[in-house]
């Protein structure tokens, strides 16, 4: 007999803050085949240079973060509150904030990096 699908109901207070560095930290919500995060950026968190099988979508709730992408960093994007920014597989991208940050990160799939803690390059920041 099939597992029957369940829905999942959460709030993002309820949900564990991690701490990464002084400052960077995040809460992650994972599906299936997805996982939403909510990214605190502290003014001046370099996210430094990487890149990710998973696609990612980016959307500031508050404050703004400066995108560099490819991969000498050549093109920057300046991704401002209300604004949203997509990331395709395996684009080299760092950030920074412009300012204290919030925003909401996508992936597809789930990055399993960040569940299983292999993320040392955003614990340096």
């Amino acid at each position: 007999m099939p597992e029957e699908k369940r829905a999942r109901h959460f709030r993002w207070e309820s949900m564990p803050r991690e701490r990464l560095s002084e400052k960077l930290d995040r809460r992650m919500i994972t599906g299936e085949r997805m996982m939403i995060t909510h990214v605190y950026l502290k003014k001046g968190c370099v996210v430094p240079r990487h890149q990710h099988a998973n696609e990612q979508i980016t959307y500031v709730l508050e404050g703004a973060l400066r995108f560099r992408l490819g991969p000498a960093g050549d093109e920057q994007v300046d991704v401002r509150a209300g604004e949203v920014l997509t990331i395709p597989p395996d684009l080299p991208h760092s950030a920074e904030a412009l300012e204290d940050t919030l925003d909401v990160d996508v992936f597809d799939p789930p990055r399993q990096d960040w569940l299983d803690g292999t993320d040392a390059y955003l614990r340096k920041t």
